[in-house]
């Protein structure tokens, strides 16, 4: 089986356990993907350079990133930059025989661009023009196995090839919760995303609430009213990777001790496949 673990892009979440775990994983046999956001990252390096980032709401109210081309040319520096190579790095030094690869590397991560996004500002809604981002269609699973067949560990970090209207091909932002979902769907894998709090809570401000597990629908339609802010993507994300074919989703704390292994063992908010309707669309 192979395990798909995202680790999150906050400031308070340190890589370092999740690292030497999955050392210890790799070591036991067993098959991991590794892919990471950076939104923190590449905030701050715009702030150094003198610009702010954006963000927008969509209608439905989800906030979200939005990247024009400069955006684009920073995430291009620090994703597959500076943390990509800094994981790999890490992972090398824990004995792992680490890959970096970004989404555009062989057809890894790919979909259409969008180059418009709708926004709701100021309670009206409007076409906001001159976006780089993208969702994902495809992923080339058989790139990521052959790696893995091949004894190495894939670091996978966005941004995703994404199509023009001409047939040419732009590299583009995407979520990378999502990113994480996709690759856990195509390779039919169990996906752990690490987080800064230890699961999905009922009440956000009060961890006791943490809701462990859902297997039916009735028990997601929960958690998915529970998600509020960053946790609504990671909840969407969840949602995306069990309709592609993942065997399971975690949502857990990077900051515990050896954080994958424990939430394999349910100390996350694990959800199942059973907890989504059959041929339920993903939202």
């Amino acid at each position: 089986m192979t395990t798909v673990v995202k680790i999150g892009g906050a400031r308070a979440v340190d890589p370092e356990g999740a690292l030497a775990d999955v050392a210890s994983l790799v070591e036991d046999g067993e098959d991991v993907v590794l892919t990471h956001g950076g939104s923190t990252a590449v905030d701050e390096t715009l702030e150094e350079l003198g610009e702010e980032p954006t963000y927008v709401e969509t209608p439905g109210g989800v906030v979200g990133r939005f990247t024009d081309e400069r955006t684009m040319d920073v995430f291009k520096m620090v994703m597959p930059g500076k943390l990509n190579t800094d994981l790999v790095e890490s992972l090398q030094n824990e004995g792992v025989d680490a890959v970096g690869l970004s989404g555009t590397d062989g057809k890894l991560l790919e979909g259409k661009r969008k180059s418009a996004v709708r926004v709701k500002e100021d309670g009206k809604k409007k076409i906001k023009r001159g976006d780089h981002s993208g969702k994902i269609e495809s992923v080339n699973a058989d790139l990521l196995e052959t790696v893995l067949a091949g004894g190495y560990t894939p670091v996978v970090s966005v941004p995703v090839l994404g199509k023009e209207k001409d047939g040419g091909y732009t590299a583009v932002n995407a979520d990378a919760d999502r990113a994480a979902a996709a690759i856990a769907g195509a390779l039919e894998a169990d996906l752990v995303l690490l987080t800064d709090v230890s699961g999905v809570y009922e009440d956000p401000d009060d961890e006791s609430t943490k809701i462990e597990s859902a297997a039916t629908p009735e028990a997601f339609e929960t958690v998915k009213d529970a998600a509020e802010g960053f946790m609504t993507k990671k909840v969407m994300a969840a949602e995306e990777a069990l309709e592609g074919g993942a065997s399971s989703v975690v949502v857990a704390d990077a900051n515990a001790d050896e954080p994958i292994s424990s939430a394999l063992a349910g100390e996350g908010t694990t959800l199942e496949p059973g907890a989504l309707d059959a041929g339920e669309a993903a939202q």
